[in-house]
């Protein structure tokens, strides 16, 4: 992708709102904006091909993912330990990163 395009980034349900407005500057959209509150990993993956480039979430055992995911997009994980937005936001800088550094089919792991 070039540097240029902004990545189209998909924010899980269970990512803190005051982390999700700590991104803003990427233009990210939530399931809940989206009406896929509910929606298990797996078919959140598979519904979000094509649509998103980059799905964030902070859940650890985000559908037992290894390093790659089964579906053209990335993924990033926060492993911080805590949904406490305060600890969350320790590792702002370094999810910006990984967003913007993900791979198609992989999973890049922040924190822990």
């Amino acid at each position: 992708m070039a540097a240029s395009e902004p990545r189209r980034l998909l924010v899980d349900e269970c990512v803190p709102r005051q982390f999700v407005r700590a991104l803003d500057d990427l233009a990210p959209k939530t399931v809940q904006q989206l009406g896929w509150a509910g929606i298990k990993n797996g078919r959140l993956l598979a519904r979000a091909v094509g649509e998103f480039d980059v799905l964030f979430t902070v859940d650890r055992d985000f559908a037992g993912l290894g390093d790659t995911v089964p579906h053209p997009l990335g993924v990033v994980i926060l492993e911080a330990g805590s949904t406490d937005f305060e600890a969350l936001l320790l590792h702002v800088e370094a999810v910006r990163a990984a967003i913007e550094d993900v791979a198609a089919g992989t999973v890049l792991r922040v924190g822990g």
